[in-house]
Order: structure tokens, then C-alpha cells, then sequence
């Protein structure tokens, strides 16, 4: 008999144990945690928008919801996935004046420029904000070189030895950092809505002048690193002039940008 009034006591410890631990699951933890708080943060149209037409947005103040998630309105994870797979990445090309129905002018399709189009770095470099590349400013420092000079290659090794310390440059890049670039980098400064030269302002609205953002910008023709595939004597250029894309011997004189950064 003993026996069984031990058993069913250690039965009823346990049993208290159990549920004293089901009440204080059911209670919660008595940490509880802080209140919603806020923070910056973009939103998923803030990001919906970014892709579909480039435009650039400031931060939204988001504060953490102190109810479950209702019926929302904005672009869902998979829009934007969606979006980023049919997206061409094709700037527009600055062109705003119509000539005819559905022609560029009235149209204007492409990803929307940045506004401001570029970044002064105040230490010889210009970023464009549209591409990502860093400029050198003074886009005349070494004037007109030739491509190919026998078994030299004067205007990709002006490119390519660049350094801070020179045209004006403070921002500690080193030799090997700049580099000539290719015709698709180049003809990316091309504004197709102004010529002589045919190159944007600082904030993308208008034709770029001394100073804005780049320094001695030719009205003229660049040599772009890309060599004609149907002819490797010849390599791709950019006239600024009117932004026209042609190719020429490579023992021609024409002028030197280094770029660098990039995909």
C-alpha cells in the first residue's frame, strides 16, 4: 500500500511539472520583446521602380508592424523577379524632340538617366551615374595618339599607365587601374538630342560645357579599345561631334579618355 501512495505521489509531481511548463508556454516568454521600432529602408516598389525605369528614390522610413501582414498594394517579390528577367538594359538615348510618330523623340524608350547624370569626385575622375564608370576628367590630357605605331600601341598604353599624379589626378589610382575603353563604353557618353559635342551636361538635361562635369571634351573623334572584326588593321571610334560610331586604321591619330571601373 505504501508503495502505491509513493507511485501516485511521483505521478502527481510529474504531472504538475508538465503543466506548469505548458502555462508558461502558453504565457509566453517573460522577456518580451521591445516594441516595433523604425528604420530606413527601401521598399519593394522603391526597387520595382529602380528596374523598370531607373529612377532613382530616397529611403523610406519602415516601422515594424504590431499586427500580422494584411492585404498589401505593393509589387511582390515575384514581379520584380519577373522584371529583372525581361528588362533590356538600354539607356535612352537623351533624344526628346519628335520628328515623326513613334519615332525615339516621341517615344523615348530605354532606361531613364540619373539625375544628376554624373558625379564631379573633386579628384580628377568623373563618376557617370548611369553606367558606373569612372571618367577621367580632362578628357584631352594626352591629345591624339595612334592606336597600333608599328609594335607599340600609344593610345591603350597612355591608357593603361595612367596614375594619380597625373591629368589632374588625386585619387591614388595606380598603373594598370585606367584602361582605354571599349566603343560601347564610349559611345555611352553620346547625348543624341545636342552635337559639337554631342556629349550631356553634368545633370543629363542639357550639352555638356567646360566644366560640367568634364574638362577640354573634343568635338571630335576617340579611339574606343575594340579592333574591327572584319578588318583588325582597324579599330572602332566615336566622333563626339555628333556621336556617330565608324572605324579607321589604326595608325590614324585620334583622341584618348581612359576609363576604368566597369563590368
Amino acid at each position: 500500500m505504501r508503495n502505491k501512495y509513493m507511485l501516485i505521489g511521483v505521478i502527481g509531481i510529474i504531472v504538475g511539472v508538465l503543466l506548469s511548463s505548458a502555462v508558461f508556454v502558453l504565457a509566453g516568454n517573460p522577456d518580451s520583446p521591445s516594441a516595433p521600432g523604425a528604420t530606413n529602408s527601401y521598399t519593394l516598389d522603391d526597387i520595382y521602380n529602380r528596374l523598370d525605369t531607373g529612377a532613382a528614390a530616397t529611403q523610406s522610413t519602415f516601422t515594424e508592424p504590431a499586427a500580422g501582414p494584411g492585404t498589401g498594394t505593393m509589387h511582390t517579390l515575384d514581379e520584380i523577379y519577373a522584371l529583372i528577367g525581361l528588362r533590356a538594359q538600354v539607356p535612352k538615348t537623351g533624344q526628346t524632340t519628335s520628328y515623326a510618330t513613334g519615332d525615339d523623340g516621341n517615344l523615348q524608350k530605354g532606361v531613364t538617366w540619373p539625375a544628376p547624370r554624373f558625379t564631379d569626385n573633386l579628384d580628377g575622375t568623373v563618376t557617370d551615374n548611369l553606367t558606373g564608370l569612372i571618367w577621367l576628367k580632362n578628357a584631352n590630357c594626352f591629345g591624339t595618339k595612334k592606336w597600333q605605331d608599328g609594335a607599340t600601341y600609344p593610345a591603350l598604353e597612355a591608357a593603361n599607365t595612367l596614375n594619380s599624379g597625373e591629368c589632374g589626378l588625386t585619387d591614388g589610382s595606380v598603373e594598370g587601374a585606367w584602361r582605354l575603353p571599349n566603343v560601347r563604353e564610349m559611345q555611352s557618353l553620346v547625348h543624341y538630342g545636342v552635337y559639337n559635342p554631342a556629349v550631356p551636361d553634368t545633370a543629363g538635361t542639357g550639352k555638356w560645357s567646360e566644366g560640367q562635369p568634364f574638362t577640354g571634351v573634343q568635338s571630335n573623334v576617340y579611339w574606343s579599345s575594340t579592333t574591327d572584326a572584319s578588318g583588325t588593321g582597324r579599330a572602332w571610334y566615336v566622333a563626339l561631334s555628333d556621336g556617330s560610331v565608324y572605324r579607321d586604321g589604326k595608325a590614324y591619330d585620334k583622341y584618348v579618355w581612359p576609363v576604368r571601373g566597369g563590368q
